[in-house]
């Protein structure tokens, strides 16, 4: 009787069961093996278990079962390591291009690296209080992975001073260089394999300064004292006691081969022959990157919280750049020129900004996604159509945190998704939560005490990752995206993977890894086996 069930009534029995069953069913005959294979009952599923808005389409190429099978089997939410070597809040981490290797940073001063490899151990650890910090901040990996870029804070009860030391990873993490970074929140970033960014701000007057940003060299020149350093590339003119911070740079042209490929540059720590002449003259004269880059910071106009997103664009440029000075006749036609033409005060010794995205809010953290298409954007938003009138009394935020896109080929927002993660500090008390975004999935920390993942396709939310206190910061392993770090306030690192790498590592079935990763048996016939709870996304 059951096998000669008509197929629409088949269709309406299996969708009221949970996935799991559903595969079950599809092993007892033919015509119940075709039916639990229907595109349409695993669309319905899909849907409903995971709250997706119907009018989302499906990735392209991709059946709703095999989705289905990827948002419960592939996604990173098993609890795998619990790394405790940090002694105090754990503030952020982040993965090296390849994949065998994650940093953290913490308020025990520590700077430490990690084996991404099961289960996940410290390769080095640097004390840089022995460097009168305060604490590590802020981690990023050089393209090839053979530089680590620390930033930190210096000591002081309330000092904006920082500092960003390079280590180098091939040659037992030894200290090259140190560079000083004020405010420490601008952090710095990597422009390309050897130069990285910093930056300096300077007072003016009441509530308005000067940012600059610098390029540097990541190694100290040893060669010759006439060989720079050091290069300014930018000067930003605040208002109303804002500043530039948080600085990113996207490529705006991907390297057309694939792998983690960087364009071909000398090794700085090579020695080099006083008479290859030509040679050095041709390095100067060449760029730093072929590539055209974007500079992207937060800072605001009308208080001092960063509420906007601000892009410059970056030309390929050589480091040094030599030129002749001018000759008398020139000299003074320039003095000539000037004083029939006053030029603009401030558009003379200042940098204009090439766009700027207002996100009414309070930015507490960004992250690119791999292709460096668009921009990720956590924001704690203020109250609809609030006047700022005072610009140190910034509006009060809510408590909940968007994540705003931003297409950088057109510099619009494409979209506010992923609204389920909380902070509660108020303005003055706000501090950084990183987020991270891979091909698939976008995580974020936050103050309710859970990391949270989503998928980036169909914004749902598919796990909350929990700690015990404060989530600073998540990293996805870039060759790995069924690997997920979290660093949290409970002094504590998290490490997820999938059910699938779970059960490839064969790890120690715990509770949690035998209620949510026992039905796999399933999806090695049938594709999905069981039902993932989905996290409330209003």
């Amino acid at each position: 009787m059951w096998e000669s069930l008509p197929y629409s009534l088949l269709l309406r029995v299996l969708s009221h069961l949970p996935a799991k069953d559903i595969c079950r069913c599809g092993c007892v005959c033919v015509s119940w093996s075709i039916a639990a294979d229907d595109e349409l009952l695993w669309r319905r599923k899909f849907q409903l278990d995971w709250k997706v808005d119907p009018s989302v389409p499906i990735v392209k190429g991709a059946l709703w079962k095999s989705e289905y099978r990827r948002l419960y089997y592939e996604a990173p939410l098993v609890e795998s390591e619990v790394l405790l070597d940090h002694s105090h809040q754990v503030l952020h981490v982040s993965f090296a291009h390849d994949g065998t290797s994650f940093a953290s940073c913490s308020k025990d001063g520590h700077v430490k690296l990690w084996s991404a490899s099961y289960p996940a151990s410290v390769i080095h650890s640097r004390n840089m209080r022995d460097l009168s910090w305060n604490y590590t901040q802020f981690s990023q990996f050089n393209e090839s992975d053979t530089l680590l870029l620390v930033s930190g804070v210096h000591f002081g009860t309330h000092t904006a001073s920082g500092e960003i030391a390079v280590f180098n990873l091939k040659e037992g993490f030894v200290l090259q260089c140190r560079v000083l970074n004020k405010p420490y929140d601008i952090f710095g970033t990597w422009y390309t394999d050897h130069y990285l960014l910093s930056g300096r701000l300077f007072f003016l007057g009441h509530m308005i300064s000067c940012s600059a940003i610098w390029l540097n060299k990541a190694w100290q020149e040893s060669e010759s004292e006439k060989e720079p350093i050091v290069k300014p590339m930018f000067k930003f003119f605040n208002i109303n006691a804002s500043s530039v911070r948080t600085i990113l740079v996207a490529n705006c042209e991907q390297p057309s081969s694939s792998g983690n490929s960087v364009p071909v540059v000398p090794d700085p720590c090579s020695s080099q022959d006083d008479d290859d002449t030509d040679e050095d003259s041709a390095d100067l004269d060449s760029p730093l990157d072929p590539r055209e880059k974007l500079l992207i910071f937060t800072t605001g106009t009308l208080t001092y919280a960063p509420h906007q997103v601000g892009f410059k664009r970056i030309e390929p440029f050589p480091f040094a750049n030599p030129e002749e000075p001018p000759t008398l006749l020139q000299r003074i036609a320039q003095r000539e020129e000037e004083r029939r033409y006053p030029p603009d005060p401030y558009g003379q010794y200042f940098d204009d900004i090439d766009h700027l995205v207002d996100l009414h809010g309070h930015i507490i953290g960004m992250g690119l996604s791999p292709d460096h298409r668009f921009l990720y954007v956590n924001s704690r938003p203020w109250p609809k159509g609030y006047v700022i009138e005072e610009p140190l009394a910034p509006p009060p935020i809510a408590q909940e945190i968007d994540i705003h896109v931003i297409d950088l080929t057109t510099m619009k927002e494409v979209g506010k998704l992923f609204r389920s993660h909380r902070a509660y500090t108020p303005n003055d008390e706000c501090f950084f939560i990183f987020l991270d975004v891979s091909d698939q999935y976008v995580a974020s920390g936050a103050e309710d005490k859970k990391g949270y993942l989503w998928d980036r396709h169909y914004s749902a939310c598919l796990a909350t990752l929990p700690h015990s206190d404060v989530v600073n910061a998540v990293a996805f392993n870039p060759k790995d995206p069924q690997m997920l770090v979290t660093a949290s306030d409970d002094f504590s690192l998290k490490v997820w993977r999938s059910r699938a790498k779970v059960r490839e590592l064969q790890l120690p079935p715990g509770d949690y890894h035998m209620e949510q990763a026992e039905p796999s048996k399933f999806f090695d016939r049938a594709g999905p086996s069981g039902s993932s709870k989905g996290c409330d996304t209003a």
